[in-house]
């Protein structure tokens, strides 16, 4: 039987997530915004209650296309509200929206969001070496830094917490325990990206 992450054994969706994508480093705007939106929604809940709606806010937010997601008006905020496939938080809701037009403004500048949000890191996934996910940090003072600097540029749920939840997500840093499968398998992955 494979070692994993203890959180990540409670059902197939937790098992399927965190086996192909926890802490596989993403480069691509729209993904990044997708986790920039479903680690917003989690603020208060489970991930696993996220998991279970990522098909439903795929559907609902337009496949994460920020560009759509920044034009959204009164109607469209009501009809959401009235999706039982996603957490019906206006502020969440409305956060989105926001968070749509501050990403396009980063992209922008940047040329990407993947160049803005990568450049933290220099580029370089940070490779912990945690054995159990007591020593793993809900915050760090990278994911303070990061979190002070989205929301100087418009966004919100971008706490430290919610940020280091990203940051795990994104691969931005490798936070699977020694133990586990795919701490190795990740931190191969991140090599190759940055051998490049």
């Amino acid at each position: 039987m494979k070692l994993r992450c203890e959180w990540a054994n409670a059902n197939d969706l937790e098992i399927e997530y965190h086996d192909s994508q926890w802490g596989v480093p993403v480069h691509d705007d729209r993904i990044l915004f997708e986790f920039l939106i479903l680690e917003g929604a989690q603020a208060g809940l489970s991930w696993n209650t996220i998991l279970k709606r990522r098909a439903s806010y795929k559907e609902a937010f337009d496949d994460f296309d920020f560009n759509k997601i920044a034009a959204y008006d009164g109607a469209k905020i009501e009809e959401l509200m009235q999706n039982s496939g996603i957490i019906r938080n206006r502020r969440k809701i409305m956060s989105s929206i926001k968070n749509a037009s501050s990403f396009i403004e980063i992209r922008d500048e940047f040329g990407s969001f993947n160049k803005y949000i990568w450049s933290f890191v220099h580029y370089r996934p940070i490779q912990n070496s945690f054995k159990s996910m007591s020593e793993i940090p809900a915050t760090t003072e990278l994911s303070e830094k990061i979190s002070k600097d989205l929301k100087k540029r418009g966004f919100s749920f971008v706490g430290p917490t919610i940020v280091y939840a990203f940051m795990q997500a994104v691969g931005m840093v490798n936070d699977h325990v020694i133990g586990c499968f795919r701490y190795e398998e990740c931190g191969k992955i991140a090599a190759e990206q940055v051998n490049k």
